[in-house]
């Protein structure tokens, strides 16, 4: 090898280009394999150092081309070769950065199928953008993203996430937009927004370009994130959506996805069940403030006794959605409810209990109000009144005026008794107006 670079060296200008092509293409063609490594090492070197740039990037490009199109089909012989020689151009990265770039791109295929997600990610951080179009610089982000969140990186994985949303207006290529919303959702999932998570896989999961099966996990994911989102309007809105979509029956998910939604409140077993389910970021442990820590601890006048619990707040994302959740739920069943009942619901210390509903209530997600005196807990009936209330008899739109007498029971019954008359009143003119019952004769 050493004998024939010396006689090209003394080659012409002219000559060098056809002579050094003609050994890479030699020595890609030999059967034993055992020297084309070290061969291919000395002949980049001798290019780099001691031929021009014109003729160095044209055997480059040439032996980069033979390594992206199999001209060596040994797996591990080829890496050698595309590090190798990645390593010799790369300090010299001005002179041949499209030669490099490619380069890269074959060593994170190589890696990717090695399923070294990280390593692939980093050779694909180190290609130089300068001369690439924005398309292009598009898909090697969400590439990256892609590579990063396989292997859980996902504070890395969002630099370059946010790299790729500046850029998104760029294509307009169907497939690389699909990648990019679904890097949307796992970049909101990995965050623990499970809400907004929630939306863009149930959007994801009604594609049509996306496999059957690829559909269902994320109508699975959907699912998921909408159980671990914080109990509220907002959550409700979601689990609506994906409870009244038909394919979820089939999800192993479905019962606490129904539970859920019909405001249910969850038990241990069905809990656990679920949790076996979760991935490692949704089972992140969540540390309780110094300042809810104070106020789980105040007024726990009943912690003495043995029914009480002393735990001071959820551990889990999935142990605080589901506090959150039957918190939710109780309300739909209680009108009041007492620190220490609903800690033993909960399984939290009565302080802990009172501290959950109060910031639920501060943050609009339950409605209700605290009596610190008593120690109890008021949940508001629902205002939403039927649209046919005030409209009974034809009579139009009514305004009414509820007395405020200062007893909620009082205002819960007036109500009720008001919601149940007017539907009574709506049934029989639907009624009448089929001719399944007959209006009585008015007599003068």
């Amino acid at each position: 090898m050493d004998s024939r670079l010396a006689q090209f060296a003394a080659l012409n200008q002219k000559d060098k280009a056809p002579a050094y092509l003609s050994l890479v293409s030699e020595i890609l063609a030999r059967q034993d394999q055992s020297f084309i490594a070290p061969d291919l090492h000395t002949l980049v070197e001798t290019v780099v150092q001691d031929v021009g740039i014109v003729v160095g990037r044209q055997v480059l490009s040439e032996l980069v081309r033979n390594l992206g199109t199999g001209g060596i089909s040994d797996h591990n012989l080829r890496k050698r070769v595309v590090e190798e020689t990645l390593n010799t151009l790369q300090p010299r990265i001005v002179s041949y950065e499209e030669q490099v770039n490619s380069l890269r791109f074959q060593l994170a295929d190589l890696l990717e199928t090695e399923e070294e997600w990280s390593e692939s990610a980093r050779v694909l951080m180190g290609i130089s953008s300068r001369s690439l179009p924005d398309e292009e610089k598009f898909r090697v982000n969400i590439r990256i993203v892609r590579l990063l969140l396989e292997d859980e990186d996902s504070v890395q994985a969002e630099t370059y996430y946010n790299r790729a949303a500046s850029l998104s207006n760029s294509t307009s290529d169907r497939e690389t937009q699909l990648q990019f919303k679904l890097c949307q959702a796992r970049i909101s999932d990995y965050a623990r927004k499970f809400l907004e998570a929630a939306m863009r896989y149930h959007e994801l999961s009604w594609l049509a370009e996306i496999d059957e099966e690829e559909r269902k996990e994320m109508l699975s994911a959907a699912v998921t994130c909408a159980v671990l989102a914080p109990a509220g309007p907002n959550r409700s809105r979601v689990l609506a959506s994906l409870y009244r979509d038909e394919r979820s029956a089939d999800l192993p998910s479905y019962n606490i996805l129904s539970k859920m939604f019909l405001d249910h409140i969850l038990r241990p077993a069905e809990i656990r069940t679920f949790e076996e389910r979760l991935r490692p970021h949704q089972l992140a442990k969540i540390a309780i403030s110094s300042n809810d820590q104070l106020a789980s601890t105040i007024d726990d006048d009943d912690s003495a006794e043995p029914s009480t619990s002393t735990r001071r707040g959820p551990s889990t994302v999935l142990d605080r959605a589901v506090m959150e959740h039957n918190l939710l739920a109780s309300s739909k069943i209680y009108n009041n409810i007492t620190f220490r009942g609903l800690g033993a619901l909960l399984d939290l210390a009565p302080g802990a209990a009172e501290t959950m509903a109060r910031k639920m209530i501060e943050q609009g997600r339950l409605k209700g109000s605290i009596d610190q005196v008593d120690k109890l807990i008021w949940f508001d009936a629902a205002r939403e009144e039927d649209d046919a209330q005030g409209k009974a008899g034809g009579l139009g739109d009514v305004e009414q005026t509820n007395e405020d007498t200062g007893a909620p029971f009082t205002k819960r019954w007036d109500l009720q008794i008001r919601m149940t008359a007017a539907n009574v009143e709506t049934i029989v003119q639907h009624l009448a107006e089929k001719g399944l019952v007959q209006q009585p004769a008015v007599t003068a």
